[in-house]
C-alpha cells in the first residue's frame, strides 16, 4: 500500500482543526492562505465560496503535498453577509437574520501533489427565530460574533437562538465533514 501523502490545512480557524480531528485527521502542517477574500462585483455567494476555497488551495500549494482549504459564506439571498469586525456590522447582520431563514455555504478545495485540483460545496439552509433586542445585545455581549460569517457562531451561545438547521452541522461551523472525507479518500489519504 502506498504511503498516505502529507496534508496541509490552508487554514488558520482553531475549528477547521478540531472538526477534521472528529474524523482522525490530524494535518502535518497549517499553511493559512493569505489570500485578498473581497468578492467580485455581483459574485453570487456559491460562486465566492468555490473561487475562496479554490485559491486557498492553490495559495498554500506544495507540490508534495496534499493541501485542504476551506470557504464558509452566510448568504441572505443573494446577498453575501461579511466575516463581522465590530458590533455595528454584527448587529446589522443579526438583525437581518431574525426570524428568517439563511443559507450557509461551504466549501473545500483539496490540491493533490500533481497540481490536479477538487472541489465540493456543501449548503446547509439555518433559521434564526425571531430576535428580540434583548438577544441580540446579550449575543452582542459574549463578542462570540468577532471574526464570524454572519456575525454568528453556530457552534456557541447562537445554538440557542436557531431553531431548526435543514444541511450539514458541521458545514454551518466551518467544514463540512462528509465532503472533506470524500475527497480527501479519493485522493489516497488513510483517515485515522
Amino acid at each position: 500500500m502506498a504511503d498516505t501523502p502529507q496534508l496541509i490545512l490552508a487554514s488558520a480557524s482553531p475549528r477547521r482543526l478540531d472538526l477534521l480531528a472528529q474524523i482522525g485527521v490530524v494535518p502535518d502542517a497549517v499553511r493559512p492562505a493569505d489570500i485578498d477574500e473581497t468578492p467580485q462585483h455581483a459574485e453570487l455567494p456559491r460562486d465566492y465560496a468555490l473561487r475562496m476555497a479554490r485559491e486557498k488551495a492553490l495559495a498554500a500549494a506544495d507540490d508534495g503535498a496534499l493541501v485542504l482549504a476551506g470557504d464558509t459564506v452566510v448568504a441572505a439571498g443573494r446577498r453575501i453577509l461579511p466575516k463581522t469586525e465590530d458590533e455595528a456590522e454584527a448587529r446589522r447582520c443579526l438583525a437581518l437574520l431574525s426570524g428568517r431563514r439563511h443559507r450557509v455555504l461551504s466549501a473545500i478545495a483539496l490540491r493533490a501533489p500533481d497540481g490536479t485540483l477538487r472541489h465540493k460545496l456543501s449548503e446547509t439552509a439555518v433559521r434564526f427565530k425571531r430576535l428580540s433586542d434583548a438577544e441580540i445585545d446579550g449575543y452582542i455581549a459574549s463578542g462570540e460574533w468577532r471574526g464570524k460569517a454572519g456575525g454568528y457562531a453556530i457552534q456557541g451561545r447562537a445554538a440557542g437562538l436557531i431553531d431548526w438547521i435543514q444541511g450539514s452541522y458541521s458545514g454551518v461551523v466551518g467544514l463540512p465533514l462528509y465532503e472533506s472525507r470524500i475527497l480527501l479518500e479519493a485522493a489516497g489519504y488513510r483517515l485515522g
